[in-house]
């Protein structure tokens, strides 16, 4: 007899889509990526219009360009901040509507941004910028999503390709936003302002395809497949999710991964732009070593997906302390030599990608299903928040010391990260 589980509709069970079938999962899988890359492309077109447009908005609204770095700060805070509501959301009702709701969030800052430019309220700003980086929730939880119905042997591919999709949101955002901000040229709305509102409808967009495509629920069906790993509903609460992670040594190294992969690189590349500026580039040679770092991030995610699954996660958090150590050994040494530094942050990009996607595989795969979306969240707020500390501390070290200490102290970050990964390959379990 067939396999099948009844995913529908039951008291205390949030809704799929009636019975799943094994033989229905590999279409299932095809369909679902398919959801996630289209909402993952939507969702990067909106999100580096904040990236791009925070600091002008933050100067022009509060008048101190002293001020500037605190709104891309807001949006990196609301991104981690939202982490743990959005998880225990698609804790107990599914990915959908955790995914719908933080694009729905993100739309709403970016109105907020809109209304706070046009009534030069600073403090509306920021609570604007914290709202926007919902959208950033949204892409991040997006490769969990991609995972849930993997099969373990090609989760890193399913994770990785969701990530490779933001390349495409990611290159054409910035060079859409200023054709955005032109068509309200003589209306209430400023030109600077006018790509949140292009911003605000992509993720409206997002939030419907999501609402109509993302059926059944990857989570919700994950469950319904496997009900011996499921539990009850209390097991999937954020205590239960730290308590795993504690439980597993593979998670912790996870997690160690994930966060400071994403510090490194967050603390490095918010502060190459001054260095390089300090350095006599113009700003178009800036906007090449950055698109450069971006094509590092992404666009080779589904190469660092396959040498997961294939070499193991281990290998491949190998892989990230090694590229990111040769990052930093580059971007600081460079100096005026602007083309060392461009690829010093084209290896960064490869080395956040590699401890991103193989950090993310590796988390799924050490802890129990009930407890999976709740680790996932704590993962993204760990990871978010000290990035955002990391970003701050960056331009303290830079004004005290200089680029070069910076990427040093970016490298030293490393150190646990590769400790925790030797001990583990020690007693490398089966596919790890």
């Amino acid at each position: 007899m067939t396999n099948t589980r009844d995913a529908s509709d039951t008291p205390g069970r949030p809704r799929t889509a009636g019975r799943v079938t094994a033989a229905d999962l590999p279409a299932l899988r095809r369909r679902t990526t398919a959801v996630l890359i289209a909402g993952q492309i939507l969702g990067g077109l909106g999100v580096p219009v904040g990236i791009a447009l925070a600091p002008v908005l933050a100067t022009q609204v509060s008048g101190s360009e002293a001020l500037s770095g605190l709104a891309p700060t807001a949006s990196v805070t609301g991104t981690a901040l939202l982490s743990l509501p959005l998880a225990a959301l698609m804790t107990s009702r599914g990915r959908r509507p955790g995914l719908v709701l933080a694009y729905l969030i993100g739309a709403l800052g970016a109105g907020l941004v809109v209304l706070a430019t046009a009534v030069e309220n600073f403090p509306l700003l920021l609570l604007g910028m914290a709202a926007f980086g919902a959208g950033s929730s949204a892409n991040l939880q997006a490769r969990f999503a991609a995972a849930d119905l993997a099969e373990p042997e090609r989760r890193g591919r399913a994770i990785s390709t969701v990530i490779w999709a933001t390349t495409i949101g990611s290159v054409l955002g910035p060079n859409i936003a200023a054709p955005a901000g032109r068509v309200f040229r003589g209306t209430a709305v400023s030109e600077t302002a006018g790509p949140f509102v292009w911003a605000a409808g992509i993720f409206l967009l997002a939030a419907l395809v999501v609402a109509a495509l993302l059926r059944p629920d990857p989570l919700l069906t994950a469950r319904a497949l496997a009900p011996q790993e499921s539990g009850s509903a209390g097991n999937r609460s954020l205590r239960a999710g730290i308590a795993a992670v504690r439980a597993s040594p593979m998670a912790r190294l996870a997690l160690v991964t994930v966060t400071v992969s994403h510090t490194a690189m967050v603390s490095i590349m918010v502060m190459t732009p001054v260095d390089l500026g300090h350095h006599g580039a113009d700003l178009q040679l800036i906007g090449l070593v950055i698109s450069g770092h971006i094509a590092g991030m992404y666009a080779f995610s589904p190469v660092m997906g396959w040498l997961s699954d294939r070499f193991g996660r281990l290998t491949v958090i190998g892989l990230a302390v090694g590229l990111l150590s040769l990052a930093a050994l580059l971007a600081g040494t460079a100096g005026a030599a602007h083309g060392r530094t461009a690829a010093g942050l084209f290896v960064l990009g490869l080395g956040w990608s590699a401890g991103l996607v193989a950090g993310s595989a590796l988390l799924t795969d050490s802890v129990p299903q009930p407890a999976r979306a709740a680790v996932q969240g704590l993962s993204d707020l760990t990871m978010n928040a000290s990035a955002g500390i990391g970003g701050a501390v960056a331009g303290v070290i830079v004004s005290r010391a200089s680029y070069g200490w910076l990427n040093l102290t970016g490298a030293c970050l490393l150190l646990p990260m590769a400790a925790l990964a030797l001990r583990r390959s020690l007693t490398r379990p089966a596919g790890a």
